[in-house]
């Protein structure tokens, strides 16, 4: 008993691929004991090759008939469009044979290739355990795609190892049908002999005459109405036989053959009568005539259970011994498809004078009947195999249902997420969080200009200009601050400290600080091999802020410090930031109040600042979070320095500066000259910034936070952050589950990590929230490994266990 291997294209082609393909097998018993889907990439280059080969056949076709056929040297003179060879001698089309066989190799290796894709090649392993070498197969592929159809699938690797296969063609859609039984004891044949111009149509009359046990009726150049009536014949007919010329139409659809010198039909002009042969019992048609598959399927529309047509033009000897042949072994014992093979298997004898020739027989036939023995056509059946007792479950699914399928992925996500998040807690996942962190801080659109602040710069032309000395002499400074507050600032704050030995200040200088308290200045807690920075003296604690800024290991700024307890022996004994103490001085002013609802949030008005707590987000490592600090959201107009209004200090001692840019605003001065001190930061952007303008970033962020409801950034909680990896490792599971293609499943998470990506950066965008970015794509990836290797593992034991 046989085997059926369906393969089932689908809707698909070589230039876009096969998205689902279907493999069957199934006994004689019409049970299918094994299914798998799987899918196929594009592979234009394997038409483009048939195509090439085709067309050198067509050339040696008819260099054949000319005597010009060269059979040992390949020619170098000249390349057509196709890159097909051809001597440019007029009139003469000298083909090389060794160019012919190497695009037949050629195309061979890329059928090969394609059928051994990954997205596919697990079909060929598991057809290996379920099917003997030693057992004949049917192997059918069920396809509309005209290209497909032209293809020699018999030189596919697989029928090399299988000796006892072979290949047909059929239509997806078939119908099983009903044929009469014969009753005469003998193979009734309808020979039509047609148009016999240029060719011997003796010799396949010789070889049906000579059948055993057969009935041949020979129509020799009929009439249509003859054809037409042998057809309606009461008595029916096994086997309809057509030797003469034959023609597919340029859509590959339609096919015609010519029944005598002036006179053809098309099979749809016989499409009556050949339904009525059908139904009275006509099993198999033979072709054996040029360029048949537009023949084919047409005839395989009509459910014509066998047929034999040639693919290309055939030389007439071709055709000949291959009826000889197939008639040999099938009417000696073989079934259809094995003397189908062999049959075509003979003509490589002849290829020396005839290349290709082996490539021309192609069979349709429809699944859904079982091939006729020589015997069976005489009316003696073989007996129906005794029944066997189904197995439970045949076609394995790729888990075994969909609810434990979704409970063990259910399993799997919370599994991983447990896994990544004990992996991120050990600060592992931190460096890769950081870098995210910075691409979607890069991808915001600029800002408009924080209109709360001036920037006041000194620079070493400052210097120059105004004959002073660094750092500022107390003068100057006092001049500075005098022609500031003429236009009523509401608060100034310098960036520059006094950190020289023995400094006193000048007692104007500190006089004017006692009664101006809105003026504030720097200090730095002592760090390991820093001493740390004292203030002005003479100044209330109320006017001085620390300028420490935390970085993180990577030495980029993107957190903001607002407030710490000094260290002991700290010349600095301020508890609140520069920056804290020039936004909470502006914002009191507008009549804001601080609050602490709790001993790790800040309340200004409505807006909430959220003190990060120990490991909170991707910051893993507990000694990075000291005092309080709130993440730093940049604010970027033309760039990171140029958030605000600037100015020089030349222009400001000048009174070049108008009144409306100082009244009311947030001052800061400092130096911007690196010439006159070194004083950058590294920040998400890839920029550098002077600590001026970082401690006005800061600033911005508290005032406008407040003022312009401008969004603060957060982490979610943990539960919050554990329950969103959770999501994205069941999605990433659930998609590996679904798509059975690995092409497919690719696109599919690409796709997926773009959406979250997307998600995460309009959440940030919009709401200030920092989603976990890369524990989730990760979450996502390796779920769906998982999911992807426990479906193959789970596949490969029902095989076995179906198999066994």
């Amino acid at each position: 008993m046989s085997e059926l291997v369906t393969l089932n294209l689908g809707n698909g082609d070589l230039q876009t691929g096969f998205p689902s393909v279907i493999v069957q097998l199934q006994s004689q018993r019409q049970t299918v004991d094994w299914q798998l889907t799987r899918s196929l990439p594009a592979q234009p280059t394997i038409i483009e090759l048939y195509r090439r080969w085709q067309l050198l056949y067509e050339l040696l076709y008819e260099a054949r008939s000319i005597g010009e056929l060269l059979v040992d040297e390949p020619l170098r003179k000249k390349q057509d469009d196709e890159g097909i060879i051809i001597d440019p001698e007029p009139n003469v089309n000298r083909v090389s044979v060794i160019d012919f066989y190497e695009v037949g190799q050629e195309l061979k290796k890329q059928i090969d290739r394609w059928l051994d894709a990954e997205e596919f090649s697990d079909i060929y392993r598991q057809l290996q355990q379920r099917l003997d070498r030693n057992q004949e197969i049917r192997f059918i592929i069920q396809t509309e795609n005209n290209e497909l159809r032209q293809l020699p699938w018999y030189i596919w690797r697989f029928f090399e190892d299988y000796p006892y296969a072979e290949v047909s063609i059929s239509p997806p859609n078939i119908d099983g049908g009903t044929t009469a039984e014969n009753d005469t004891a003998q193979v009734r044949i309808l020979a039509i002999l047609g148009d016999s111009t240029d060719i011997n149509i003796e010799v396949d009359k010789d070889s049906l005459k000579n059948l055993p046990d057969a009935q041949t009726v020979f129509l020799v150049e009929p009439q249509r109405q003859e054809v037409n009536e042998q057809l309606w014949a009461q008595q029916g007919w096994d086997i309809l036989f057509f030797a003469g010329h034959s023609v597919t139409q340029a859509d590959g659809e339609t096919g015609c053959i010519y029944l005598n010198s002036t006179e053809s039909l098309t099979i749809e002009q016989l499409s009556k009568a050949l339904k009525e042969a059908i139904k009275r019992g006509l099993q198999i048609a033979i072709f054996n005539s040029c360029d048949g598959l537009g023949l084919a399927r047409q005839l395989a529309d009509l459910q014509i259970p066998q047929m034999i047509v040639m693919r290309e033009p055939v030389p007439d000897k071709v055709a000949q011994e291959f009826l000889r042949y197939f008639l040999q072994e099938f009417a000696g014992g073989c079934s259809f498809n094995l003397a189908v093979r062999r049959a075509r298997e003979r003509l490589q004898g002849i290829e020396d004078k005839f290349p290709g020739a082996s490539w021309l027989p192609v069979t349709f036939e429809n699944p859904a009947v079982v091939p006729p023995t020589w015997e069976g056509l005489r009316g003696y059946s073989i007996p129906p195999a005794p029944p066997v007792e189904e197995k439970p479950n045949p076609i394995p699914p790729p888990l075994p249902s969909k609810v434990p399928a979704l409970l063990t992925i259910s399993f799997i996500s919370v599994a991983v997420t447990i896994l990544l998040m004990a992996v991120r807690s050990l600060g592992i996942l931190q460096s890769w969080e950081l870098k995210a962190f910075d691409q979607l801080m890069q991808l915001r659109p600029v800002e408009g200009r924080d209109e709360h602040l001036l920037i006041v710069e000194v620079s070493q032309e400052d210097i120059e200009q105004l004959e002073e000395q660094y750092p500022l002499s107390d003068g100057m400074m006092l001049q500075l601050l005098k022609k500031l507050d003429k236009h009523q600032p509401q608060i100034i704050g310098f960036d520059i400290h006094r950190d020289l030995p023995e400094y006193q200040p000048t007692a104007d200088l500190v006089q004017y600080l006692q009664q101006n308290q809105h003026v504030i200045f720097p200090c730095a807690h002592p760090e390991e091999k820093f001493p740390g920075i004292k203030p002005i003296p003479g100044i209330t604690q109320e006017q001085v802020g620390f300028m420490d800024v935390v970085e993180d290991p990577d030495g980029i700024i993107r957190r903001q410090l607002l407030a710490a307890t000094p260290p002991g022996q700290s010349p600095c004994i301020a508890t609140y930031s520069l920056n804290a103490q020039l936004a909470l001085y502006y914002l009191e002013a507008q009549g804001y109040t601080l609050k602490f609802p709790t001993p790790d949030s800040w309340q200004i008005a409505p807006v909430g600042f959220d003190i990060l707590k120990a490991k909170p987000g991707f910051y893993q490592q507990r000694e990075l979070i000291q005092g309080h600090q709130i993440l730093l959201n940049y604010r970027t107009f033309n760039s990171l320095d140029d958030l605000a209004k600037r100015v020089t200090l030349t222009e400001i001692v000048t009174e070049q500066v108008e009144p409306k840019f100082i009244r009311d605003r947030i001052i800061l001065i400092g130096v911007t000259d690196p010439i006159l001190a070194k004083d950058e930061f590294n920040t998400p952007y890839n920029q550098e910034i002077r600590g001026l303008f970082l401690h006005a970033q800061m600033v911005s962020q508290l005032v406008s936070a407040v003022e312009e409801q401008r969004p603060l950034l957060g982490f979610l909680p943990l539960w919050g952050e554990a329950l969103w990896v959770t999501i994205w490792s069941l999605v990433g599971g659930i998609v590996i589950w679904k798509f059975k293609s690995l092409l497919h499943r690719g696109l599919a998470v690409v796709a997926l990590i773009i959406f979250l990506d997307g998600i995460c950066f309009i959440l940030l965008l919009e709401a200030g929230v920092l989603l976990p970015l890369v524990p989730s794509a990760l979450a996502l990836v390796i779920t769906g490994i998982i999911v992807a290797a426990d479906t193959t593992l789970i596949i490969s034991n029902k095989g076995k266990q179906n198999h066994a």
